[in-house]
């Protein structure tokens, strides 16, 4: 099985997590769920985020999209993970949510993730319309076998990485990434009553 980059980079966010933000850092690493501390009663009420992923029916592209296995909690971070592939398996889109303490840990990792993002794929983030701080980055993996463009957002206590993984030679269209994007940022949002 193929690691992605995004999950390659997930222990090094959380490692600068630990680094950058003050509050509880460890105790969120910890713990699966969100029901101790300050949580409020709409985010304790949720202990499986698996149910905050997009369906792959919420994908509109010319080609379906599948889903494969999805992973609670991965790399022990509270959140989910999922890949969906074209038919071919020449289109993947990585869609990772991590929870975390707060939205300032949110911000944190966003800023993280941002710069380990720009140092892999070599190229600036530019501004996206989706969640609070979102941006995408676009360029070629570190071995160039494939474009690669991440779309990273946040919403509440909520990170979100979005990878898309094409053929070398084009890049996932800015419209559908966005789109996807917002679609994800709006399962969030109905997910965790925000």
């Amino acid at each position: 099985m193929r690691i992605p980059l995004t999950m390659t980079a997930r222990a090094a966010v959380v490692a600068t997590l630990a680094g950058v933000s003050v509050v509880g850092c460890s105790s969120h690493s910890n713990a699966p769920t969100p029901s101790s501390g300050s949580s409020t009663t709409t985010h304790a009420s949720v202990s499986d985020y698996t149910t905050l992923l997009i369906k792959a029916s919420d994908i509109k592209a010319p080609d379906a999209f599948a889903a494969g296995p999805v992973t609670k909690d991965p790399n022990g971070q509270s959140g989910a993970t999922v890949t969906f592939s074209d038919e071919d398996h020449s289109h993947a889109i990585i869609d990772t949510i991590q929870i975390l303490l707060n939205p300032e840990a949110a911000a944190n990792g966003l800023d993280s993730a941002k710069a380990i993002q720009h140092e892999s794929l070599l190229a600036k983030p530019m501004g996206a319309e989706v969640g609070v701080g979102g941006v995408t980055i676009s360029g070629s993996s570190p071995d160039h076998s494939k474009g690669v463009t991440v779309l990273l957002f946040t919403e509440g206590k909520a990170l979100v990485t979005l990878e898309f993984d094409g053929p070398s030679f084009g890049l996932a269209p800015p419209e559908f990434v966005t789109d996807v994007g917002q679609k994800q940022d709006e399962a969030i949002k109905k997910g965790l009553g925000g």
